[in-house]
């Protein structure tokens, strides 16, 4: 009996100390909170110290609000006690992910602590390799969420740096390319699908809530970041990726790689857009992708070489099994985009713009294809119009156009402001509109364009 009733008085202790524990932690936590809503991060930092010491599963805010204060010692510090600083946020990241596994996801967290310890590289010593190894560990574990654009464009810059520094080969450089840049195109699918949903609801007569039109924001600027780091890889791998360098690896990797549709994709992509299509590695990389895996993709490749060969009626076919294979809408956008460029470049025009009004139907939050049907308009103008008034009045329509870009697409304000004002300057001016008696008045424009524009009202 003596001895039940010490075990219960222990485990009455036990409980009290338990107590105890929690009732300091909570107040500690509230503490710093507060002091961290009022961005008073010196005064938060002792009692988030203790916290964080000695209840580090306690809750979610020692890790959130930490990040906070640390943030703030290391931007307010230097020298030896900046580097403390830095390495305790690096820290206080891997501790989150002991004790909040499930809400710190590897691949962001990861990237994170590399971006910082770049950013500082210089006071923490870190050489061009050991940061290339830090992302390198980071997108392996967990590639779904090392989604950063900053984080995937200094990845990727410090494999060009040690490129250039004779530590990596050639090959390796344009895979590692390929997979960041097929990284970037699919968050850019991520964020452009999520935004069309709001565009298409918007479009069909529904006001947006202040919540979507926040996430409206949001993906906005994602897109448009990731537009950024797109054009940004592709500086830096530069003439890094000519045809001098490519078509010898190529060649000498053929023959292991085959079948290998992933690595044919690869290479005739590289090859396509670094226009090394002249070279017979080409059309050979072609057709082992399109008997590897056949597909959109290889009856467009195929498409290609036959319209380098002056087969045009050929290639247009194959364009259009391409797009009708195709069954993913956005891929499906791209493609079409693609096929109209292709034919604007050929001056089938009528084609082109099929291809780019279906281009904007499937991504319309896309503007590009709003801007190559302006250019098209514009280039027709003195083929459109009987009179030298009517044939300026087309600068008119691919204003308008061009207008539209910006309308759907925040990453095009500036070439759409532009192309507007330079096709503007083409139409005719207030004082010739109001010579010409034609004020307000519509015009419909022939040859292939087929619509109408209205004369400005001058009063």
């Amino acid at each position: 009996m003596k001895t039940k009733i010490t075990l219960l008085a222990l485990l009455f202790l036990g409980l009290n100390f338990s107590f105890a524990q929690q009732e300091e932690a909570m107040t500690k936590l509230s503490i710093f909170h507060e002091y961290v809503k009022a961005k008073n991060f010196d005064a938060a930092y002792q009692p988030w110290m203790e916290v964080r010491n000695s209840f580090p599963k306690f809750n979610m805010a020692i890790y959130t609000d930490g990040e906070k204060i640390l943030e703030d010692k290391i931007e307010k510090s230097s020298g030896t006690e900046k580097v403390a600083f830095v390495n305790d946020l690096i820290k206080l990241w891997d501790q989150r992910g002991e004790h909040f596994a499930s809400k710190t996801p590897k691949g962001e967290f990861g990237a994170q602590a590399c971006q910082l310890m770049y950013e500082n590289r210089e006071i923490l010593g870190k050489t061009d390799q050991q940061l290339y190894d830090c992302f390198d560990a980071a997108y392996n574990a967990d590639k779904e969420t090392f989604n950063n654009p900053k984080s995937l464009y200094t990845y990727f810059s410090l494999m060009v740096k040690l490129y250039d520094a004779g530590k990596k080969p050639a090959a390796e450089l344009f895979s590692k390319y390929d997979d960041i840049s097929e990284k970037v195109e699919s968050e850019n699918e991520n964020y452009a699908r999520k935004l069309n949903q709001l565009i298409e609801k918007k479009d069909a007569g529904t006001e947006l809530s202040s919540k979507e039109d926040r996430y409206r924001k949001y993906y906005e600027s994602y897109l448009k970041a990731y537009d950024q780091i797109s054009e940004g890889i592709n500086g830096l791998l530069g003439d890094r990726a000519n045809c001098e360098n490519l078509i010898p690896i190529y060649s000498r990797d053929f023959a292991e790689n085959e079948t290998n549709a992933v690595w044919l994709k690869r290479a005739v992509s590289k090859m396509y857009y670094k226009e090394c299509t002249d070279d017979p590695l080409y059309e050979k990389l072609v057709k082992a992708y399109d008997e590897a895996s056949p597909s959109a993709d290889t009856k467009y490749f195929v498409g290609t070489i036959l319209m380098k060969n002056n087969k045009e009626s050929e290639a247009i076919n194959y364009f259009q099994q391409a797009y009708d294979l195709e069954s993913d809408s956005f891929k499906k956008a791209n493609l079409a985009n693609r096929i109209g460029l292709i034919l604007k470049k050929k001056g089938r025009y009528s084609q082109a713009r099929t291809y780019f009004r279906d281009a904007l139907k499937l991504n319309p939050s896309n503007g590009r294809p709003h801007l190559s049907i302006a250019d098209m308009y514009a280039d027709s103008a003195n083929s459109c119009g009987d009179t030298n008034f009517d044939k300026r009045a087309v600068y008119w329509l691919a204003a308008e156009e061009a207008q539209k870009a910006a309308r759907v697409d925040p990453t095009l304000t500036k070439p759409s402001a532009a192309s507007v004002a330079n096709y503007q300057a083409k139409a005719p001016s207030k004082s010739e509109i109001f010579n010409s008696g034609r004020s307000g008045e519509t015009i419909n424009i022939g040859c292939w364009i087929g619509s109408s524009v209205k004369v400005p009202a001058i009063n």
